[in-house]
């Protein structure tokens, strides 16, 4: 155990004296281990990582001071950041609350109701706050972390009547500090919601990548035709699977939902063309330009 936490409450640790682990160090654990850092938040970093290359990157690139294993790493932090795949996530979580003891643990996963529930029953619940940080990019690994990106981005703070007063204080005061919007949701609704904006988006960007990759085998050609709004729509095709299958895999029944209604609506445009139904191809893009008063 932390020595600091021998002698003081985790409350009683200035942000600056605390030790942080990072579990996972990819494109977000990488990024808030660099937040951490930027707002003199932290004393120390730890990572944890099972990616030997991932690992040596993290260390040459200042994202880590240090790598350990998993047992070692929560022992001697404050503060752990949950950064790695939403399945594994899950089942590491309890875990990790069976070895901690005033820590605060969180996850950045962009699914929340599995590992909320894998947690539900645990004496330790309360040391541990779900979010879900709202940025991110299309790529990964730890050369993918960005520093000062995080300004002006909203996080989803997850259940949080279920966390302990100190541990969602710290936590909240740490994303603000960061500039960021903190948005408040249970986890349901959480992957509701984020089946619609998220997870669809990138299906739809798969799909559509592999059409024109189905269709067009003459690669220079679509790289010297695509345009702008071809590559802003595929950009997310770029994802890394190991990320998105369990995500998909976790948020299935929502997944699935938001892609039937995508299929309905896909049909409405081919119905149209096929039938010269131009009329109502013109209202069916009319309804859409509605979204430019939510997305403004």
């Amino acid at each position: 155990m932390n020595e600091d936490l021998n002698i003081k409450s985790f409350s009683e640790i200035i942000p600056s004296e605390k030790r942080i682990a990072v579990i996972g160090l990819g494109l977000i654990g990488g990024t808030l281990a660099f937040a951490l850092r930027d707002h003199k938040m932290v004393k120390k970093i730890i990572g944890v990582e099972t990616n030997k290359e991932h690992a040596q990157k993290a260390l040459e690139l200042g994202i880590v001071d240090e790598i350990l294993p998993l047992n070692e790493a929560i022992a001697q932090s404050d503060f752990i950041i949950l950064a790695t795949p939403v399945t594994i996530a899950a089942s590491l979580l309890p875990q990790i609350l069976d070895k901690v003891d005033k820590q605060v643990i969180i996850d950045v996963g962009s699914t929340k109701f599995d590992i909320i529930q894998s947690a539900k029953h645990h004496p330790k619940r309360g040391r541990f706050v779900a979010t879900h940080p709202m940025w991110g990019t299309e790529y990964s690994g730890p050369e993918a972390a960005l520093h000062h990106v995080l300004r002006d981005r909203v996080v989803i703070l997850c259940d949080k009547k279920d966390c302990d007063e100190d541990a969602l204080q710290f936590v909240e005061n740490c994303y603000k500090t960061f500039g960021m919007r903190i948005v408040y949701m249970d986890g349901e609704r959480h992957d509701t919601h984020l089946a619609y904006v998220s997870h669809i988006s990138h299906i739809s960007s798969f799909a559509l990548a592999n059409t024109v990759l189905e269709k067009e085998k003459e690669e220079d050609t679509i790289f010297n035709l695509a345009g702008s709004g071809f590559e802003s729509t595929v950009r997310l095709a770029k994802s890394n699977p190991e990320t998105w299958v369990p995500v998909f895999k976790l948020n299935k029944e929502n997944v699935l939902d938001v892609l039937n209604e995508y299929i309905s609506q896909l049909r409405k445009f081919k119905s149209s063309l096929e039938k010269e139904n131009w009329e109502y191809l013109h209202e069916l893009i009319n309804q859409s330009n509605k979204i430019k008063k939510i997305l403004k």
